[in-house]
């Protein structure tokens, strides 16, 4: 069978692509592999979860028990109001700390005077290379009941404190406004590079037309990083289900486990910390991973609707 010239000219340059592109596929192995080790093998320890697994049989040697382990978590109460825990901190979490990068993004993008700009970047990049053990310990010097700066200051005015730290309403809120504080600087990062795409030409020409700051904001600005902004916040909605440990294990105590205790401590005090209980918390893990996947293609599905899909 003759080859066309046309097939034969398309192939060779499929190939000197390929030559072209040598180095950088070289260089795209160590991810490649990163992700093959560390996220994709680790999905077979899922089997667990459908086990009745010990260390001394291992993952092949431990009882099939199907889906057991499921109908004990869902069975249960206290597991409820833990996956109940995790949304609404999950949800507050996102639905109060999302536009804070937003806006802090857009506020540094009108400043003129670049050394205020680095300065006010730099305090509000800070906190994000702050360990949450440290910035525990900053919360409770400032919102302890026994000599913390803020109880001292309502001491003298009121001449009374107030438990912040072990009333659920206001643990709820230093939480929430704690994660803001530590990631706000770190996610405007991603909307200042977003705005870096906006032409100048187009504010140039909304100031000849008369509009005002806020009608360039809401015109120029915003419409310039929709698409930054949808898929932030779909990959956010993956994560709904994964309040970070570390936040929540160093500000809980006894007195707010009711709202506080969420499933990723759970994990930890029952898996690892004596209770031994590998197979539940691997079918909770499952859980929270398979209800994360559906909130994502959910979101997406809908953004699609918009022509902002990320796939």
């Amino acid at each position: 069978m003759r080859v066309r010239p046309a097939d034969l000219h398309r192939q060779r340059q499929k190939r000197k692509r390929f030559r072209q592109n040598v180095p950088l596929l070289i260089l795209f192995v160590p991810i490649i592999a990163y992700f093959v080790i560390f996220k994709y093998v680790p999905m077979g320890g899922l089997v667990i979860a459908f086990k009745d697994y010990s260390f001394r049989d291992g993952i092949l040697g431990s009882p099939w028990v199907g889906f057991d382990n499921f109908r004990l978590l869902f069975s249960n109460p206290m597991m409820l109001n833990i996956i109940r825990n995790t949304l609404v901190i999950s949800l507050l979490s996102i639905v109060i700390g999302f536009p804070f990068p937003i806006i802090l993004a857009i506020l540094l993008n009108e400043v003129r005077k670049a050394v205020f700009k680095k300065l006010v970047q730099s305090f509000v990049y800070i906190p994000h290379f702050l360990n949450w053990v440290i910035i525990g310990g900053i919360i409770v010097t400032l919102f302890a009941q026994q000599g913390g700066t803020i109880n001292m200051l309502l001491q003298k005015i009121t001449g009374s404190v107030y438990p912040f730290l072990y009333k659920e309403l206001s643990w709820l809120s230093i939480f929430i406004g704690s994660g803001i504080w530590k990631s706000v600087g770190w996610g405007a990062i991603i909307y200042l590079a977003a705005l870096a795409g906006v032409s100048p030409e187009l504010y140039e020409a909304a100031a000849i037309d008369g509009a005002s700051k806020w009608r360039q904001m809401w015109h120029i600005t915003l419409p310039g990083i929709r698409p930054t902004i949808v898929l932030v916040l779909i990959l956010s909605m993956g994560n709904v289900m994964e309040v970070g440990f570390d936040q929540v294990y160093v500000l809980q105590n006894s007195a707010v486990l009711n709202v506080s205790e969420v499933i990723s401590t759970w994990n930890y005090k029952s898996g690892l910390r004596g209770n031994n209980m590998f197979s539940v918390g691997t079918a909770l893990g499952f859980f929270e991973s398979l209800i994360g996947l559906i909130l994502v293609v959910t979101a997406n599905r809908i953004a699609r609707r918009y022509g902002e899909s990320i796939w």
